[in-house]
């Protein structure tokens, strides 16, 4: 999820790159890699744009490296834990996105079905019309709803921030703000626009065909199926439980580690680490999660010219410098930058973060880590 516009912009940059996040050192003992090691070497340059911590971990079927710099906390000399907590941000609508496919392969829904079906009068006035809109469109980000995450003041100012940490949001309040103002483009007049009203709106309607909150179905269908001990779906919570590095925000001045992100439920709230995540991308592309006509339906991919890069259903797919590509997304709330994803089989994977606002720099230097390390046999 997106806490401002400059982030926007920056995140257009990172994408026309056309590259993934990862990193890494290798091996899981705490004393820091040699100076040759390349997964070390690519974090340490992250680091020197400007980032306060930097964390990575890279994963084969039989390796796992691991690397990290710069600290835990900004005026001390802890270090980023080797596998802490952060805020993923919108890689957690990979997650929303593996709970809806699952309902449609069990036959409780369809990526056809409108959002007036399952939620009748809820997206409607000022343009914007649920009968024109399918489930499939709020996963690939072409419905046209306009975008509530620049309209939320703890995202976009330290002022704001401050007021509104603690604050407790309700998908239905976020949709509503969403309704007022004409959506951003039409359905299908506009081949795609990032919104993440679109997933509010898919966890919403997870919620309708379960019966059960979005959150009892993450953690039931993906987070203790696959045993990501150190992953968690928050609700309104506003700390991160467990080792984990502080997150700073506008331009690095202010100490945001503390924050009720129930204005991200379905878009941007979890909380995992990057041995989580690499787990959780190796399951969703090696099969284990979804049924084949499933995976096939998430990574179809149309073009997202926002991005410079194809977008399927919850999912990205970003082009190799070595040839083929990954699937994964990027990842952002407020002071938590990441990156991640696995190759198509999901045999290799690769998570880096950032602790920090970040900058074209740091993004660039982000997705030349993901795209050397993807790139990089592994031994």
């Amino acid at each position: 999820m997106r806490d401002s516009g400059r982030r926007r912009r920056d995140l257009l940059v990172l994408s026309s790159l056309g590259a993934v996040l990862l990193a890494t050192s290798t091996g899981t003992a705490a004393a820091k890699p040699p100076p040759s090691d390349p997964l070390q070497q690519q974090v340490d340059a992250v680091h020197h744009t400007g980032a306060v911590g930097v964390a990575a971990e890279v994963t084969s079927p039989t390796t796992r490296d691991v690397a990290r710099a710069g600290a835990a906390e900004k005026g001390t000399r802890q270090q980023v834990p080797l596998n802490g907590r952060f805020r993923i941000g919108s890689a957690t609508k990979t997650f929303t996105a593996t709970v809806v496919l699952q309902l449609v392969g069990e036959g409780r829904m369809s990526l056809e079905d409108t959002v007036e079906h399952w939620l009748p009068g809820v997206v409607q006035g000022n343009g914007n019309d649920g009968n024109r809109i399918t489930v499939r469109q709020l996963l690939q980000h072409t419905s046209g709803i306009h975008d509530t995450g620049p309209d939320i003041p703890a995202l976009t100012s330290a002022d704001g921030y401050r007021a509104e940490r603690f604050r407790t949001y309700t998908i239905e309040e976020l949709v509503r703000l969403a309704m007022q103002p004409s959506p951003s483009v039409a359905p299908h007049e506009e081949p795609w626009a990032y919104a993440n009203t679109n997933y509010l709106l898919v966890a919403l309607i997870t919620q309708k065909v379960t019966g059960r909150s979005w959150v009892q179905e993450v953690n039931d269908r993906i987070i203790r199926p696959l045993g990501l001990r150190d992953t968690s779906a928050p609700g309104s919570f506003p700390f991160i439980l467990g080792p984990h590095a502080h997150g700073y925000a506008f331009d690095g001045s202010t100490d945001v580690t503390v924050l009720n992100s129930s204005m991200a439920v379905g878009s941007g709230s979890i909380i995992s680490t990057a041995h989580d995540l690499n787990r959780f991308y190796a399951a969703l592309l090696g099969g284990r999660l979804l049924a084949p006509a499933q995976l096939d339906a998430m990574t179809t991919t149309v073009n997202a010219p926002e991005l410079g890069i194809r977008y399927g259903l919850g999912l990205a797919e970003i082009p190799l410098s070595c040839g083929g590509n990954y699937f994964g997304h990027r990842g952002e709330l407020l002071g938590y930058i990441t990156w991640g994803g696995a190759t198509r089989d999901g045999t290799r994977t690769a998570v880096v973060y950032v602790s920090s606002d970040g900058g074209q720099d740091t993004e660039q230097a982000m997705t030349t880590l993901m795209d050397q390390e993807l790139c990089r046999p592994r031994s």
